[in-house]
């Protein structure tokens, strides 16, 4: 079963941007959905992004127009570029498939705040 680790969160500034990374422990290219997820303290779990292996994208209203999301099969990787960001992005961020089908992983840590 294919497990995933994310990373590249960190403290940044309202407006400013962060690309975060999931590295898969096995082949994605026969996952025909991958996500990304977050928590925010005392919120649900929420998809934020999803791509399909033929490329097509879909996103929550809340980050459309300034998030993106791909995927590099051949890298077994997914990410995630977030732009102009907002106090309210602050979450802990996790990649899976879509729907959810592996154990989550640590999640990486995403804070926007002055």
């Amino acid at each position: 079963q294919v497990q995933f680790v994310e990373s590249g969160g960190g403290l940044v500034q309202p407006g400013e941007s962060l690309t975060l990374s999931c590295q898969a422990s096995g082949n994605i290219f026969n996952i025909y959905a991958l996500a990304w997820y977050r928590q925010a303290p005392g919120n649900q779990l929420e998809r934020v992004a999803v791509v399909t292996n033929g490329g097509t994208t879909n996103y929550a209203d809340s980050v459309k127009g300034r998030f993106t999301i791909s995927r590099e099969d051949a890298k077994n990787t997914v990410y995630l570029q977030m732009n102009s960001l907002e106090p309210n992005a602050t979450a802990v961020y996790y990649c899976n498939s879509n729907p959810a089908a592996t154990a989550w992983g640590q999640g990486t840590q995403v804070t926007v705040s002055s």
